[in-house]
């Protein structure tokens, strides 16, 4: 047994909400309380800690997270900057220490954000810097590729290459491939690349564990595909996954599942089966979420839509036929509007068929039409948002959607509705930082402070322990796991976090820069100062 005493806990139970001990038995929690009480309850051999006055917060979970392509990124070139200029510098450095016709690969850029030019990167800027490598930065969104001559020569793109669908190869005005690729153009290039093996995703996520703990992050709802999940299966096969992983399947594999009879929540404590994960459109930098009028800068643009309600509903029926929860990438208002009346079929279906009510979700649900903004209340549909994109798209949002952004990032919105929110980070488009989320959601402002002391479209500002409750009790829900995971309670899995400061005592621009000093695991410590 454990007994950690003389702690400052936030149990976000609410039953019992404050405490200064916890006894953990196992992997699970016997009890909450105070010392005296809970010295009673102990038995047999008893490990006392003293945290010496130390916050003890449940541990946090990632819920709209990439882990592969994270791990993995980690060794890309980090292309999120201020400027293109230190952009392509970083590029250039590591050009030079990569060997002739080695691919470069780099995450991060955001043209929207620099500050020395307007409009898109181009090709040649590329081919000046790597004239003998081929190049493949990945947007900030995930939704853009930028490319060089090689990397296009090594895809066959050229002038003439049509459009795939849902998808563009940008093009100046002459009708020249600019090295830009929207959406599914950017499978041209990364359908053929160097494609990881199983043991080094394996190794990469094994790596990219400790980095998480001490995020804070004791959980994460993975969102990357078959590969990932063989990584995550072998490495809890060799008791080596040390996070809670609540994996989603793609949406080609909802035929694959209907025929195994596979449903959501199907594994154990450590792994276990989420939802049928499908993407509506696409993004608001590449200006391709689908949208019900055009962006402001171009209007001939309404984004792109993969398909249509009817289409999503076909695909959600065959999932909840044998079991399997939906959640839907979508991100403009046109986008979001098929989404829940596609949900809104599939709850009738669910009534006359006699099935049950699932834990469907919406990722991301950036901006809703005013109409639309009741609707997944009124659906119990969870809102898995990322409240770090508020801050990080405030500027482009403002610019490209005017005043729809009203209801754009609106977590006060949902919440008054009656929604569940469940938050994340899209990692690796954003950090994974949870505490950085926090600071998003309660602050609404970045870390330079800025746009101002009360933050953009403050009336969306939500409290410290709503947003905390995004990152406990609304990802548990939302991955069908309330009644082990969320909050510090008895019989719950004995996963929690040291904090050195009270997060509830200190100014909320300084959320930003706590780390846990301390990570526990079903009750064994994985990380210690």
């Amino acid at each position: 047994m454990k007994l950690l005493y003389n702690a400052n806990l936030y149990t976000l139970d609410e039953k019992n909400p404050r405490a200064s001990a916890i006894l953990i038995d196992g992997e699970r929690i016997l009890a909450v309380g105070e010392k005296e009480r809970l010295e009673s309850l102990a038995h047999g051999k008893v490990e006392r800690q003293d945290l010496q006055g130390k916050t003890i917060l449940p541990g946090l979970t990632d819920a709209h997270l990439h882990l592969q392509h994270y791990a993995l990124g980690l060794t890309k070139v980090d292309c999120e900057t201020q400027t293109k200029a230190e952009c392509l510098q970083r590029v250039a450095e590591r050009v030079k220490n990569t060997k002739p016709g080695e691919w470069v690969f780099g995450h991060g850029w955001n043209q929207n954000e620099w500050t020395d030019q307007s409009g898109w990167p181009t090709v040649g800027e590329l081919d000046a810097l790597a004239p003998n490598n081929p190049v493949y930065l990945t947007a900030k969104s995930l939704h853009a590729g930028w490319v060089n001559s090689s990397a296009l020569k090594f895809a066959n793109i050229t002038n003439e290459t049509p459009d795939p669908k849902n998808g563009a190869i940008q093009r100046d005005a002459q009708g020249n491939a600019t090295g830009i690729l929207l959406e599914t153009a950017m499978r041209l290039v990364s359908a053929n690349l160097p494609v990881a093996t199983a043991q080094e995703i394996e190794n990469a996520i094994e790596q990219a564990q400790p980095i998480l703990w001490k995020l804070g992050l004791t959980g994460v709802h993975d969102f990357d595909r078959r590969d990932s999940f063989m990584a995550l299966q072998s490495l809890h096969a060799r008791g080596k996954l040390k996070l809670r992983v609540n994996k989603n399947i793609p949406v080609e594999s909802v035929e694959e599942a209907h025929a195994l009879g596979l449903r959501t929540g199907f594994g154990d404590d450590w792994l276990w089966i989420g939802s049928v994960k499908a993407f509506m459109d696409g993004a608001l930098g590449p200006h391709t979420a689908a949208m019900f009028q055009p962006y402001e800068d171009e209007p001939n643009n309404k984004g792109i839509l993969n398909m249509d309600g009817e289409e999503l509903f076909e695909l959600a029926r065959k999932a909840a036929d044998v079991g399997l929860s939906m959640t839907v990438h979508a991100i403009g208002d046109r986008a979001n509007h098929e989404v829940l009346n596609a949900y809104a079929q599939l709850r009738s279906y669910e009534t006359q068929n006699h099935l049950p009510h699932l834990r469907h979700r919406i990722e991301h649900v950036q901006i809703l039409h005013p109409d639309d903004a009741p609707r997944l209340a009124q659906l119990n549909v969870v809102a898995s948002m990322q409240p770090i994109h508020a801050t990080s798209d405030m500027l482009a949002a403002d610019r490209f959607w005017g005043e729809r952004s009203t209801l754009a990032y609106a977590w006060r919105n949902q919440l008054d509705h009656g929604v569940t929110l469940a938050f994340g980070s899209d990692a690796p488009v954003e950090s994974p930082n949870p505490f950085w989320g926090l600071h998003a959601a309660v602050t609404r402002r970045r870390a330079d402070g800025s746009p101002s002391a009360e933050g953009w479209r403050p009336d969306q500002k939500i409290s410290l322990a709503e947003a905390l409750s995004a990152y406990t009790l609304g990802a548990a829900y939302a991955a069908n796991a309330e009644q082990r995971l969320g909050k510090l309670a008895e019989n719950y899995l004995a996963d929690l976090i040291v904090l050195d400061e009270d997060i509830f005592s200190i100014d909320p621009h300084d959320i930003r820069s706590l780390s846990a000093c301390a990570t526990m695991l079903g009750g064994a410590w994985v990380r210690q100062a």
